[in-house]
Parts: C-alpha cells; sequence; structure tokens
C-alpha cells in the first residue's frame, strides 16, 4: 500500500505537546500516535519553540498554518535586476503594460507579465516597504448604478454631423490625420488645458487657455494643427460643448472635417478619453490651471509623446507621427 502523508491534527498536536512534555521519546510518541518516528522528530523541530525549548500544542498550530498560508506565494519579481527596473520605470509613468513590454522588446523574450507587475504593486509585504499604487494610471473606477440616467439638453450647435457619419477603415488600413479633442480643467471659470489628439500615431497636442469659450477653443485648436500638412488633416471629432460652436470656422481654416457625439456618448471618442486619463496622472482632477505654467503643460506633452505605446509595438507617438508626415501625397 503507497504512504500517504496526513498533516498533524491540532488533536494530535495536543496529544504530542502532553506526551513530550512527560518525556517520552519519539518512537514511543509515534506509536501511541499512529505516526512515523520522523514525523514526530521533524514536527517538534520545525513547530516547536527553540528559545525555550519545547512543544507548545496551539503555538505549532498557528506556524503550520502561516506556514500553509505562505506555501503557494512566490515573489513576483524574481530577480533583483528587474525589480529595480520596474520600479524605476513606474516612477517614471510607464505602465505596468508598457514596462512589460519594453523588457520584451529589448530582451526578445517574455521577461515579466504585465499582471506579475500589478500582483507586485499590490502585494501587502511591497506596500509596507514602498507604496506603488499612486504612480498606476487608474486605480478604481466610479460606476452609476443601472437606473442612473441623465436628461438630454438641448443641442445648441450649428449644422453639427453625426459621428454615425464618420469614415470607418479597417484597423490596417486607418489613414493619419484622424483628431479627435477636448478640454481639462475646473468646472466654470479659469484656465483650461485644449487637448488633441492623433487617433493613428497618439500624437498628443496640448494647450493653456486663459477660459474656455468658443473663440478661444477654435484659436488653439487652429494653434496646434495648423503647421501640419493637408493628409494629417482628414477629420476632427468633439463632443457637444458650447466651446465648439465654431468648429464650421475650424473646418474652413483646417480644410477637415468636424464631427460630434451624440449627447452623452463621449466613449465614442475613445482615443481623447484616453489621452485626458492619461493627462490627469499628471494633473489630477480639480487641479487649478490657473496657477500651472504652460511651460508645464508642454513638458507633459513631450513625456506623453515620447512614452512607448502598446498599441504601437512600444514605439513613440512622435516617431510614428513623423513618419506619417513623411509619408508621400
Amino acid at each position: 500500500m503507497k504512504n500517504t502523508y496526513k498533516h498533524f491534527s491540532i488533536e494530535e498536536r495536543d496529544l504530542l505537546c502532553k506526551y513530550h512534555s512527560q518525556g517520552l521519546s519519539n518512537a514511543e510518541i509515534g506509536r501511541l500516535l499512529g505516526r512515523n518516528k520522523s514525523s514526530i522528530s521533524r514536527e517538534l523541530k520545525r513547530n516547536g519553540s527553540p528559545k525555550w525549548r519545547c512543544y507548545l500544542a496551539n503555538t505549532a498550530h498557528n506556524k503550520a498554518k502561516a506556514r500553509k498560508r505562505k506555501a503557494g506565494i512566490r515573489p513576483r519579481l524574481k530577480t533583483r535586476m528587474i525589480k529595480e527596473k520596474v520600479i524605476r520605470s513606474l516612477r517614471k509613468g510607464l505602465t505596468p503594460e508598457q514596462i512589460s513590454g519594453t523588457l520584451r522588446k529589448k530582451s526578445g523574450k517574455n521577461v515579466i507579465s504585465p499582471e506579475a507587475i500589478y500582483q507586485f504593486i499590490y502585494d501587502k509585504d511591497t506596500r509596507k516597504q514602498f507604496n506603488l499604487v499612486p504612480c498606476l494610471a487608474r486605480r478604481h473606477r466610479i460606476r452609476y448604478p443601472r437606473w442612473h440616467t441623465r436628461k438630454h439638453r438641448k443641442l445648441l450647435i450649428p449644422n453639427r454631423v453625426s459621428i454615425k457619419e464618420r469614415p470607418v477603415y479597417p484597423k490596417w488600413l486607418k489613414p493619419f490625420g484622424q483628431w479627435e479633442a477636448d478640454t481639462a480643467g475646473i468646472t466654470g471659470k479659469g484656465a483650461k488645458v485644449v487637448i488633441a489628439v492623433e487617433k493613428k500615431s497618439l500624437l498628443v497636442k496640448l494647450l493653456k487657455i486663459k477660459k474656455r469659450t468658443s473663440k478661444t477653443f477654435r484659436v488653439a485648436i487652429n494653434k496646434m494643427l495648423c503647421r501640419y500638412p493637408t493628409h494629417m488633416l482628414n477629420t476632427l471629432t468633439l463632443d457637444n460643448g458650447k466651446e465648439n460652436i465654431e468648429h464650421e470656422l475650424i473646418a474652413k481654416t483646417l480644410d477637415i472635417k468636424t464631427f460630434f457625439c451624440e449627447p452623452y456618448h463621449s466613449w465614442k471618442k475613445a482615443t481623447v478619453e484616453n489621452t485626458l486619463s492619461r493627462f490627469r496622472r499628471f494633473y489630477p482632477k480639480k487641479t487649478d490651471f490657473n496657477k500651472v505654467p504652460s511651460k508645464a503643460i508642454k513638458r507633459v506633452e513631450r513625456i506623453m509623446n515620447n512614452t512607448p505605446r502598446k498599441k504601437l509595438g512600444y514605439e513613440t507617438p512622435l516617431k510614428i507621427f513623423n513618419a506619417g508626415v513623411a509619408l508621400p501625397h
């Protein structure tokens, strides 16, 4: 019959404690408990108290349970070099996916998975040493109840064209020049940041404006995009904010077609929404942009455009966009 091993129960440990305190040998205790003497010896060494040279049933049982809990846990980042590289990259603002992809690209093999990095970040022992959670782009998402609804307000934008009419391309045929734009800042009066992003290259343009009006928004978009050739300016997708009323003047100046999301369907311009969430890693919601200099905004733009992206095969948006500008047309 094949030998099987069974862990000591709390009752067996109580008896072991009793027999051991009586001075019985390991062989005698083994016969009384129906265990091999080597099992008794191993139990006394592993779970006994070396300091007091005794065996206490409750203490031994707790030590055994703690060891069992940790048995299946392995360090997520196994080498010190990878661990230090991950921590440095997180503090520079890279995401776990970007770190994993960059390491894979450099070494030619799968060094560490994004999931392993997430597990390392949220590990209790890691958080005792250094809290890396704030380095992540997102932690928790706020979700409304199912029954939550919003009333649609009357649209005030003249001659708006629905996003449903925007050209749809397969991924491998998507042309350059598909832009999306939005604004970031505290609701109400005060400085805002206009954000424009090109969908194929993920290039980001940021510009601070003193206040959000249709004129300041129009001037900002024109200033950011007017330097690019016509084949890099095909469409511009906006939301239904009042700052977009002068979209026809933008379209005329840049020779670009403008499209609008349906009310409360901002997720349909997902590229700029994702870019906005990445921008908020540098300037969270409720940031007062009156106190943020324009040079600091431009610095963030440079960082975002020189950060490798998974969607681009871990190339940078600036490199991909410049390649698009150089294409013959």
